[in-house]
């Protein structure tokens, strides 16, 4: 199927009409499917009118997400079930088949997809990761009394994608040092910014911040002491 076939299951179990959702393809794919060979992956960028529960300026949240401790808990919550469910039929629905492992850690449900030729459910700098994650939140959130987050992982894109993000910021942190002006990173999704905080938070003699709007967002790192401008 195409991705819009996938959005379109995920626009059906939310519940949300076409005013209060929007998908936009932003490259579309051969017609013939994801997995061809020499055939591109389509991208799509998903919104949706969301409750006032949505959190806003998540990046200052700097509590660290990203380890691998597993949790032994009680059976699949019904917030967690929902999730785990919907994802397998959003990657079904693209043509995507592997593992899917999960489990919730206080306010946090984990997913991880491992498989062969994951690119399509990743997408363009994770953008179509990004639209997935979202709508799964969505899902989550549904029908939960408190406000849960939704960590997705596929093909090991985060991991890879975090290790990255650690390096730039160790970079930006020490050129700010060596030149005593603040660097501007490139612009990130909200959760790579807290990425870049919580690493740079235990390095001496710099300071970070976040500056523009959605999705030109980036964090700022500057020397210690440097007067932060208003934002």
């Amino acid at each position: 199927r195409s991705v819009e076939e996938a959005i379109s299951l995920a626009i059906e179990e939310l519940g949300v009409s076409e005013e209060d959702a929007v998908i936009e393809v932003v490259e579309d794919g051969s017609a013939k499917g994801f997995l061809k060979i020499g055939k591109k992956s389509s991208t799509v960028r998903v919104t949706a009118e969301i409750p006032e529960r949505v959190e806003t300026e998540a990046e200052e949240d700097t509590t660290y997400y990203g380890d691998d401790e597993t949790y032994e808990g009680d059976a699949l919550s019904q917030a967690e079930e929902d999730a785990v469910n919907f994802v397998a039929e959003i990657l079904s629905g693209i043509g995507i088949h592997g593992k899917l492992d999960s489990y919730r850690e206080e306010d946090t449900i984990y997913i991880s997809v491992t498989g062969q030729d994951c690119g399509a459910a990743i997408g363009r700098h994770g953008e179509t990761l990004d639209a997935i994650s979202y709508l799964t939140s969505l899902v989550a959130n549904k029908n939960s009394e408190e406000h849960l987050r939704v960590s997705l992982d596929i093909g090991g894109y985060k991991k890879r994608r975090e290790a990255i993000v650690i390096s730039l910021a160790n970079k930006a942190a020490t050129r700010a040092l060596h030149t005593g002006e603040p660097v501007a990173m490139e612009a990130m999704n909200p959760s790579e910014r807290r990425i870049v905080h919580f690493a740079l938070q235990s390095i001496g003699g710099v300071s970070t911040h976040s500056e523009g709007e959605e999705p030109e967002r980036r964090v700022i790192v500057s020397p210690a002491g440097e007067e932060r401008p208003e934002v």
